[in-house]
């Protein structure tokens, strides 16, 4: 554990073929990485207070987010949804397994069981220092950035992240 105990550690995963893409020209991104990549992956969401990802993700891949995988403690699940587009019916905000935040930019949408936290916005996005601030606040120090592509590109150029765990599937997705 190369986290310092008293401030965030920020680690983002991203899964991508051969070729560099992290999805399909669809938008599709789930199984590009296989059975042991997965198995990482919920591993390394046992090890976190939280797993962020943006409103594109749930409503693209409708994840669960959970360790379902491996032995361990579901994370915090936290939503970056500027506009109050998550939606109640994805399988990641329904289960109430694990604490459930919505990150919004001036906008309240209360949904069941989810707690909401608002930052403003600068030029459409919500600065990831700030979220990592917020979710720091709430006791969640352990975080793990995990889709999609425009989140983690986010966190990344803002310079919040920590370490950075590149999965490569044998595939080739070809334009995406």
């Amino acid at each position: 554990d190369a986290a310092p105990e008293d401030e965030p550690f920020v680690v983002a995963q991203l899964g991508q073929s051969l070729d560099g893409r992290i999805a399909t020209p669809t938008g599709a991104s789930r199984y590009i990485n296989g059975t042991c990549a997965l198995d990482h992956l919920h591993r390394l969401r046992a090890q976190v207070h939280a797993v962020v990802v943006g409103v594109g993700t749930v409503i693209a891949d409708d994840p669960m987010l959970t360790v379902r995988r491996v032995p361990g403690r579901n994370p915090a699940r936290v939503f970056i949804d500027p506009r109050g587009r998550l939606p109640e019916t994805a399988q990641c905000v329904r289960s109430a397994c694990a604490r459930r935040i919505a990150i919004r930019a001036n906008v309240s949408v209360a949904l069941p069981g989810v707690e909401e936290i608002v930052i403003e916005a600068c030029n459409g996005i919500i600065p990831p220092h700030e979220i990592i601030q917020k979710l720091h606040e709430r006791g969640l120090r352990k975080i793990l950035v995990e889709g999609g592509a425009r989140t983690i590109s986010t966190f990344i150029a803002a310079g919040c992240v920590d370490r950075l765990h590149m999965l490569v599937a044998p595939m080739i997705i070809g334009s995406g």
